[in-house]
């Protein structure tokens, strides 16, 4: 089997896992039972010994589509030839009562819609991230697999058959007939052959459909690209981890950030960077379920880690904060891109930039969802006092380079923001602060990154002190109210980005590059794509600059518009986009759908008052 292209997948999940569907209808990528366990099937890591599950015509000819079921999760994938027209119906039961059988399986169903096709169906699974072998024992109802330490069981409204690791059946369907499949937990229920049936699957379809409808419908966005902020927040929900309230930073592992490079790293895991942009996204659209359950997973980070040690900039989805990275070398990677990581080792880097995302978060939450305990303030309190104390340190910065520490300027600005934000939120509530001296060192970080951060040569904002490189993490001055969008020295740096690379500038086309790797030296051989996450980043500066300038505002509602046709056909997004518009890096990413809808809403609501004179 040849690779298929990262953006021919779409994503289903149950909010414990996560599973990813080519166009051809595999499921090429599933760890099981949760986000971070060992994967089952790793098809798009290694074509040859990698795991799949199949369901796919045996007819030439065959084109082949992709479609969400209308405001949920689930996944039709259409196979259409001059024979006939099948759909496979894929999605994970979610919202049943607990202890039901159906709970943390994975539903597919084929079904002839016209004509007639044969259709294969070949579940092949290797446990443990292909390092260990299982043996099939078929049971009346489909069969079970046993590996070493777990094992699985796959439940069929037909017969299947064991072929050496594999089970498997070819059956030819007419128009109308139907043939399900279930996989789940070997002592599940579902393979007893009275509980999995047709009717018991259009029960579980039912229900999920009826789940998605009820949750999409508590969104408030209203705006312009409903559609796309609908799919952004239905895969961000689609990334949290139900137990907890942690998001990860996508579903996937070493999908590469180029082609045959080793840029290629483990996201399944919960960065406090990501969790606090995420916070700010669903209060924006109205989730505040998601973002109380955030809270909380951030209080229990903070109240863990002690002020006088600072935070893990990263912890798994219990919210433990070891995850030792290592390579497995017996995986030839996507497309030959090794090696594949499990793990990061960014959680023993120092990013200073997390605390001001963090305040940002708590301030927002406590102003439009619901006050925080004085608890909670106490320990924040002290973890603002441990910035008074390092914030001139240099550290790895928000890119998590591998090339030694520097002063960035994005660190210094998120280290004043969380000063700024613990004087509001001190002030707002009352609370009992250390308040001069916070005052006085976010005064002396404006300094700092005034008198070091600019660079008049280049007239903009660099990456680090002392450097001549630029960085999109620059957009970000605006966002957050270091700089005013007006401020000359921060149109410059705009200007400056959104010149070509030719030019000095990161800007392609209507895309955005994290810096130019030929003067930023970050540790690693290779380059990467653009970054989708700074593209919208640029939609929102150019927003607010756009209040005051008409022009920036066609620009950015311009980019915007272009950007949305780098999605997939699902409108899903990697983490990059190539030279040929092809997706990169570990896909869906969290961080880019987060910064998707907070550049469609501030948009949309400026739009609104540049026609109707107010904001919507």
């Amino acid at each position: 089997m040849s690779y298929l292209p990262i953006e021919d997948y779409g994503l289903i999940g149950n909010m414990h896992t996560a599973a990813l569907v080519g166009r051809n209808g595999s499921i090429d990528w599933l760890c099981w039972p949760r986000f971070d366990a060992a994967s089952i099937f790793a098809r798009i890591l290694d074509a040859d010994t990698g795991g799949h599950f199949q369901i796919a015509p045996k007819s030439d000819g065959v084109t082949q589509r992709q479609v969400y079921w209308p405001d949920t999760n689930v996944l039709i994938t259409r196979f259409v030839s001059d024979e006939g027209l099948a759909e496979v119906i894929d999605y994970m039961p979610v919202g049943l009562p607990e202890g039901h059988p159906a709970a943390g399986t994975v539903i597919r169903r084929v079904e002839m819609v016209r004509g007639a096709m044969p259709i294969r169906m070949e579940c092949r699974p290797a446990f443990d991230y292909a390092r260990a072998s299982h043996r099939v024992q078929p049971t009346p109802a489909g069969g079970v697999f046993h590996g070493p330490t777990q094992s699985i069981g796959l439940a069929a409204t037909l017969p299947v058959t064991a072929d050496g690791p594999a089970l498997t059946t070819t059956v030819a369907l007419r128009r109308g007939e139907t043939a399900a499949f279930a996989l789940a937990d070997a002592d599940s229920a579902l393979l007893d052959p009275e509980t999995f049936s047709h009717d018991r699957e259009r029960e579980l379809f039912d229900a999920t459909l009826d789940y998605w409808h009820r949750w999409l419908g508590r969104c408030t966005y209203e705006g312009r690209w409903r559609e796309e902020v609908y799919r952004s927040a239905l895969a961000l929900k689609l990334m949290t981890y139900e137990p907890t309230g942690a998001i990860v930073a996508a579903p996937t592992t070493s999908l590469p950030e180029s082609v045959g490079g080793v840029r290629n790293w483990d996201y399944r895991y919960t960065w406090i960077r990501d969790a606090a942009f995420t916070l700010y996204a669903l209060l924006r659209i109205g989730f505040t379920e998601e973002a109380e359950a955030f809270i909380d997973w951030l209080e229990e980070r903070c109240q863990d880690c002690g002020s006088a040690e600072g935070l893990q900039i990263v912890y798994d989805i219990n919210g433990n904060a070891c995850m030792p990275e290592e390579t497995l070398d017996h995986l030839s990677g996507y497309r030959n891109s090794a090696p594949v990581r499990i793990g990061n080792a960014a959680a023993e880097q120092r990013q200073l930039d997390i605390y001001g995302e963090l305040m940002d978060a708590v301030y927002l939450a406590n102003k439009y969802h619901a006050p925080i305990s004085y608890d909670f303030w106490q320990t924040l309190r002290g973890l603002l006092n441990w910035v008074c104390d390092h914030w001139d340190q240099p550290d790895d910065g928000i890119w998590e380079v591998r090339s030694g520490r520097q002063s960035f300027v994005y660190s210094k600005v998120m280290c004043w923001v969380a000063l700024d934000r613990g004087l509001r939120l001190a002030r707002k509530r009352s609370f009992p602060a250390d308040r001069q001296r916070w005052l006085d060192t976010r005064d002396a970080i404006y300094h700092d990154v005034m008198a070091n951060g600019w660079n008049a040569s280049r007239n903009a904002f660099v990456q680090h002190y002392n450097s001549e490189a630029l960085d999109a993490s620059a957009l970000i001055m605006p966002l957050v109210f270091f700089m005013a969008p007006n401020d000359p020295r921060m149109r410059s740096t705009l200007d400056a980005i959104m010149a070509s690379p030719d030019d000095g500038g990161l800007r392609s086309g209507s895309l955005v590059y994290r810096y130019d790797q030929n003067r930023v030296d970050d540790g690693l051989p290779g380059h990467e794509g653009t970054f989708n996450m700074c593209t919208f980043w640029m939609v929102e500066a150019l927003t607010r600059a756009g209040r005051t300038d008409p022009e920036a505002l066609k620009s950015a509602r311009l980019t915007f518009e272009k950007m949305l046709g780098y999605s997939n056909h699902l409108s899903l997004f990697a983490e990059e986009t190539g030279s040929c518009g092809e997706a990169l890096g570990n896909f869906p990413q969290a961080f880019t759908h987060i910064s998707l809808i907070s550049a469609a809403f501030n948009l949309d609501r400026t739009l609104n008052r540049e026609s109707y004179g107010h904001v919507a």
